[in-house]
């Protein structure tokens, strides 16, 4: 692309950004206790204050309330669905596939809850355009990301936004076959079989485990990824340490390689490792400069729980606090897509004992055909690839698949299992992963990164993944208060 054609780009997005919010698009009925009952018994969610009027009366909402993840779906415009083309995302859409980027995948869904819902509210949709980022080079071709923003209002007061985030791209392949379709009325779905793109994360997601804010992305070292370590670096991203395995005799390995020194086997796997360990040694780092850093910097060589040793820095932690056998725990400082890096922290138990274990009980969801149509239809998709196999195969896909509101109402499931159902959900903020066909297994599994002690409730950060049998479908992080005499 010309900087030229860039630039036009550019300007059509900054045209569109101050134009604000559109015009609002009105639910198509009140928030009603039928839908929310659909809803939940699709996505398996047993949460009383939703549907039992007694127990939803004795809560911290007193009375009924509608399940946070379904904000989308009171405004889904239905079957038979129009659009006037004027809206921000449909405007982007335009320019970019006007310049040739007519291939389209997900990458991120960030949702605000600031209140729950209560039944016979009825909302607005208003869209605005956030930001655009490009022309990157992906795995999947050249293209830019851009970010709508989607606010929720019941009257004047806004409920709920959701930051959506978007890659319109050139495939190489682009001409040879059909460009991908989109999956929803409020976005595009990943396309059937391909990967992930890397691609920079929104500004407004958080890391797994909040940390020293990251410097900006284009001045951060960053490590070059073999074949050999990509294990380790996707670990890193879904706020996972992983440590290399051999398959051959059970040795751990650090850093990884092709081959195992102990028994020469060529068949490395990996294990999560806990995360705990004590320093082995350390250096402070007072000169030369290092980009994106703020000197003086602790670098601590840690020995691992499980016997092998890791470097990362301790950002945040003074020289004269470090202690050679100092108890340290990992934590993530996630600079964008690419990129997550390890760092230590001094070690503390990131939930109180009695709250529970930092580990979330596993959830398996069986993606049934049945489970796949269920869902996107009680969220009010009717987008054919989530119904229709014939047209999803025609399209490209092996089969029919999970649609993204559904993710949302899964992690929302997951935490409240855990959190207990007074808890108040916050925020969740979904990278969007693999395709989870029907006939396969969605397994989620979770930590509490943080707990922050508030007014009456700890709030706690916990990091989700949910894994399905092409390897993660979503890699989240949720935020959710529990009530004291809850926790």
């Amino acid at each position: 692309m010309t900087q030229d054609a860039a630039d036009r780009i550019r300007a059509e997005a900054q045209r569109i950004m101050a134009l604000g919010e559109s015009s609002p698009r009105v639910a198509r009925d009140p928030v009603n206790l039928p839908i929310i009952e659909n809803w939940v018994e699709a996505m398996g969610d047993a949460n009383p204050v939703y549907t039992d009027p007694e127990y939803a009366a004795a809560s911290v909402h007193g009375g009924l309330v509608a399940p946070p993840a379904m904000a989308q779906v009171w405004t889904m415009p239905g079957l038979r669905r129009e659009r006037d083309g004027s809206d921000p995302m449909s405007q982007i859409v335009s320019v970019l596939e006007d310049a040739g980027y007519t291939s389209v995948v997900a990458t991120n869904s960030d949702h605000v809850f600031h209140r729950y819902l209560r039944p016979g509210e009825r909302l607005t949709l208003r869209f605005s355009l956030i930001d655009l980022i490009g022309p990157k080079r992906t795995a999947l071709g050249e293209g830019w990301f851009f970010t709508t923003r989607h606010t929720w209002y019941s009257g004047d007061e806004a409920v709920a936004t959701m930051d959506f985030r978007i890659l319109k791209f050139r495939s190489p392949a682009a001409a040879s076959g059909p460009a991908s379709s989109p999956e929803t009325a409020e976005g595009p779905a990943p396309p059937p079989a391909a990967p992930p793109p890397i691609a920079p994360r929104p500004a407004t997601q958080a890391p797994a485990a909040p940390a020293p804010a990251p410097p900006p992305a284009g001045f951060v070292m960053r490590p070059v990824i073999s074949p050999d370590t990509k294990f380790f670096w996707d670990g890193m991203s879904a706020g996972e340490l992983r440590i290399q395995h051999c398959g051959g005799c059970g040795a751990l390995r650090h850093p990884p390689g092709p081959v195992c020194p102990q028994c020469g086997s060529d068949d490395p796997g990996y294990v999560r490792a806990a995360g705990t360990g004590t320093v082995f040694s350390y250096v402070v780092h007072h000169h030369p400069p290092v980009p994106g850093k703020q000197l003086p910097l602790v670098i601590a060589l840690v020995e691992l729980d499980e016997g092998v040793r890791l470097l990362a820095e301790m950002p945040g932690v003074a020289a004269d606090q470090v202690r050679i056998g100092m108890p340290v725990q990992i934590r993530y400082l996630r600079i964008d897509d690419e990129l997550t890096l390890p760092a230590w922290r001094p070690a503390g138990p990131a939930s109180d004992p009695g709250a529970g274990p930092d580990e979330l009980p596993a959830m398996v969801v069986d993606v049934s055909a049945t489970f796949v149509v269920a869902s996107a239809l009680a969220t009010r998709d009717f987008t054919p690839v989530h119904h229709d196999r014939d047209l999803a195969i025609a399209n490209g896909s092996k089969d029919i698949f999970v649609n993204i509101l559904t993710d949302t109402g899964l992690v929302q499931r997951f935490v409240s299992q855990w959190a207990g159902p007074q808890a108040l959900l916050r925020e969740t903020k979904i990278r969007l992963g693999v395709p989870c066909y029907a006939g396969d297994t969605l397994t989620f599994s979770g930590r509490v990164a943080e707990r922050i002690a508030l007014a009456g409730a700890d709030r706690y950060e916990i990091t989700v993944t949910g894994r399905c049998s092409l390897g993660d479908h979503i890699i989240a992080t949720a935020v959710v208060d529990v009530p004291r005499s809850q926790s």
